[in-house]
């Protein structure tokens, strides 16, 4: 896996990549990916779907990556071994119903942990830390349910790439062991000479995985988003068609 081939005369700035529709037609998928392969000299970015590359969406639970370091910051948790206590509600998943980490809550995807952080932060810093870190549209606003879930809060897939090369260079305005430590919170597979750092995310209409293969002589930085409207049934190709395509 993560073989993405070298294509020469890849100019700086934005290469279409069309031929990987075969990708998201093998998996019957409607959707969008960008890759920054950071391994090469002219650092091109390829693209499928150039137009929805920059349309925003909500970033649902890929938000867990930036909510971290809020939270770190706002003091709403002090590190990764401080646990949250399961409070009783049966939430339909058994990952959720158990006391929770950091750790568990980025693996689980536990969202009642990252509300608890969420009413801690309060809207008006969680919106002042979205525009220092210059996140999609900025904007924590809900009528109903989780500002980065059912909310206005959005974010194309190009600009999640430029977050992730961010928070990877510890280039963000956080501490810089507070970036390491969402760094490691990442880690999803490690080869003997890679390791994969990614975030998945469902809104219930599309889907998001996001993060970054480093490598010896460079990081590949990846962000997908797919339709979903076979909803639980359409998740595997998130992953799938990543894996595919690097």
């Amino acid at each position: 896996i993560f073989s993405l081939a070298t294509f020469a005369h890849a100019q700086e700035g934005t290469l279409e990549r069309s031929d990987w529709r075969k990708f998201f037609s093998e998996f019957q998928a409607k959707g969008t990916i960008v890759v920054a392969d950071e391994r090469q000299a002219d650092r091109a970015m390829l693209v499928f779907d150039p137009v929805r590359s920059k349309k925003r969406y909500s970033p649902a639970s890929t938000f867990k990556i930036p909510h971290t370091l809020f939270a770190l910051d706002a003091g709403a948790v002090r590190d990764e071994f401080q646990i949250f206590r399961w409070d009783g509600v049966n939430r339909g998943f058994a990952g959720h119903n158990q006391d929770q980490d950091l750790r568990s809550a980025m693996r689980n995807s536990t969202v009642w942990v990252y509300e608890l952080f969420a009413k801690e932060i309060g809207d008006d810093k969680a919106r002042r830390y979205l525009k220092k870190i210059d996140y999609g549209n900025a904007y924590p606003s809900t009528s109903n349910g989780d500002y980065w879930i059912e909310g206005s809060l959005a974010i194309s897939a190009q600009e999640q790439i430029a977050f992730l090369r961010k928070l990877y260079r510890n280039e963000l305005p956080f501490r810089v062991e507070h970036q390491r430590l969402v760094k490691d919170l990442m880690i999803v597979e490690a080869g003997r000479n890679w390791i994969l750092r990614a975030k998945t995310g469902w809104e219930g209409r599309m889907g998001w995985w996001v993060g970054w293969v480093e490598w010896p002589t460079g990081s590949v930085f990846f962000a997908l988003n797919i339709d979903t409207p076979n909803r639980m049934d359409d998740l595997f190709k998130r992953e799938a068609i990543v894996r595919a395509i690097l």
